[in-house]
């Protein structure tokens, strides 16, 4: 049977009791493989067995006691679908996967991406955004605090809160800068990007879609000053924003936009010099990773450029390592997400060294990375798995040694 036949029909064949053993044999077989030359060896399982409903962007921690944690969203649809709630699962330290349990459900509402975080306190808060009028413009983000996340199933919720974030009025910028964009693209712009510009201009100077529709994707960052910057994004006009708090998340008020007009659902580093570096998936035409540099700790932020790695309009993340380099994961193609890679920099991300693979597949999809660094040292990334045989939340651990040899 053919290594990828077999890695679809596991479920069917050995049932999720043995998922984790039975994926981590696959991924060290196929990195093996003549196929798998430049694939990342790894450790890795499925959380759980594919299924029908739709399970999709996950987020990870690792709590106080060095137990993981992970989130996602399970549902029949996304917006559109009234039964989509936040999902968990629990990995302790020497253990399997536990099973799936409910996070957070809004009743008669779709909850959607989730992102977690421990902080330095060992609590552990849980992003996600409520979606009002089944579109992604009517989102209003949420947050779940957990003093004490160490246990049994879901974690015992201390308070929960919405973000209702009001950035001073954008729009004369905005416009600005759609104008200087407009100029630069080929002619004629294509019927969808045209329609896409005529609804941002129409859009842009209203009070309520300025300050409705931020919503979640990557993970915030705790800089050593004790501030939160925690990424959002809004489908409205395809731009971004950093909700800031200085208040251990008690209070939030909203950075100056990252207006690119295309550039959404940011990942943030951080540089030895301070500097805020946020990394963005391409809605756009350029298929470019976007890039975007704050001097003042999140509150502003410079023109939106591009890198030269590609992207085909999908989530990313990254991760600064201890040893101060910095890796990136994302879908390293044009179109499409059947393949998911893992590059490296160790000038702060002046550039791109090395690209491996956690995911090369010709068919299925893996995308909707989330990526941090655990105590030990290991790198722990979970990622949306959608092959043939289901969806599923994928696992995976490996060395950052393991990228340069």
């Amino acid at each position: 049977m053919h290594l990828l036949t077999l890695h679809l029909q596991l479920p069917k064949l050995l049932g999720s009791r043995f998922l984790a053993l039975a994926s981590l044999s696959l991924a060290l077989l196929w990195s093996n493989s003549a196929v798998g030359q430049s694939l990342l060896p790894y450790e890795g399982e499925l959380i759980f067995a594919p299924q029908s409903l739709h399970n999709h962007a996950p987020g990870i921690a690792e709590l106080s006691n060095g137990e993981l944690i992970v989130s996602w969203f399970r549902g029949t649809g996304e917006r559109r679908a009234d039964d989509v709630a936040v999902y968990g699962a629990r990995r302790k330290l020497g253990q399997q996967w536990s099973d799936a349990f409910l996070m957070v459900d809004t009743p008669g509402f779709p909850d959607g991406n989730t992102c977690l975080m421990a902080d330095k306190d060992g609590r552990l808060l849980l992003f996600w955004p409520l979606v009002l009028a089944n579109t992604w413009e009517s989102c209003v983000t949420q947050m779940l605090i957990s003093e004490n996340p160490q246990g049994e199933g879901c974690p015992k919720w201390s308070r929960r809160d919405s973000l209702w974030l009001k950035p001073e009025d954008f729009s004369a910028t905005a416009i600005e800068v759609l104008d200087d964009m407009v100029k630069d693209l080929p002619q004629p712009i294509p019927e969808r990007f045209q329609g896409y510009i005529d609804r941002a201009r129409q859009l842009l100077p209203d009070k309520l879609s300025q300050r409705l529709g931020w919503q979640t994707r990557c993970k915030p960052i705790e800089l050593p000053s004790g501030r939160l910057l925690l990424p959002l994004y809004t489908d409205t006009y395809s731009i971004s924003i950093i909700a800031i708090s200085d208040d251990r998340g008690s209070t939030w008020t909203a950075s100056q936009p990252l207006i690119g007009f295309g550039n959404i659902q940011p990942t943030l580093l951080r540089r030895n010099d301070g500097t805020i570096v946020a990394y963005m998936r391409e809605n756009g035409p350029q298929k470019r990773i976007r890039v975007c540099e704050s001097k003042d700790e999140g509150m502003t932020w410079g023109k939106v450029g591009k890198i030269d790695l590609p992207n085909p309009g999908s989530g990313l993340d990254a991760v600064r390592l201890r040893s101060g380099n910095w890796i990136l994961i994302y879908n390293d193609s044009e179109s499409g997400r059947n393949q998911l890679a893992v590059s490296f920099s160790n000038d702060e991300g002046q550039s791109w060294q090395v690209t491996k693979y956690l995911e090369r597949h010709p068919e299925g999809s893996y995308h909707y990375p989330a990526v941090i660094q655990t105590r030990d040292g290991k790198i722990h990334a979970v990622y949306s798995h959608s092959t043939k045989a289901g969806e599923s939340i994928k696992h995976v651990q490996f060395d950052e040694a393991s990228l340069l040899n």
